[in-house]
């Protein structure tokens, strides 16, 4: 029973040491003429879905699905439209982070946001082909 006891510690000790929390997620900055954005996994993207407050925007077109909590779908070549921006926290430290297919489209419209002056954004790497090959599922 001790045994038992002392293996079923070790590895809850051993699980919750391998999860990220929000605070470890670092991503890799992409530095612009205007500032940075930083690149995330899925695995990344995961925990903060789970942990933290954000705005999820896919900027994909045409539309090819959504990453479960998407909040809006803005077409990556009109993020900068008044109407779009306007959809977008007024806060622009506010955390906000961009998905499309491949991560192409998602990396220019942070870039793009970056230039507006935002200073808290987000893109998946590699976008949906990423999500789904760790075993993720897309919304059709």
């Amino acid at each position: 029973m001790k045994q038992i006891l002392l293996i079923s510690l070790f590895l809850l000790v051993t699980l919750t040491a391998c999860q990220s929390s929000v605070e470890e997620i670092t991503g890799k900055e992409v530095t612009t003429v205007d500032g940075s954005y930083k690149n995330i996994t899925p695995v990344d993207l995961d925990t903060m879905l789970k942990n933290t407050d954000l705005i999820l925007v896919n900027v994909h077109t045409p539309f090819a699905g959504n990453i479960a909590d998407t909040d809006l779908s803005i077409p990556y070549d009109q993020i900068s439209a008044p109407e779009n921006l306007a959809q977008l926290p007024a806060d622009k430290n506010a955390r906000i982070v961009l998905y499309c297919r491949s991560g192409r489209m998602s990396a220019i419209a942070a870039e793009e946001l970056v230039s507006l002056g935002y200073t808290n954004i987000w893109n998946l790497e590699d976008g949906m082909v990423a999500w789904e090959q760790t075993g993720r599922e897309i919304e059709k």
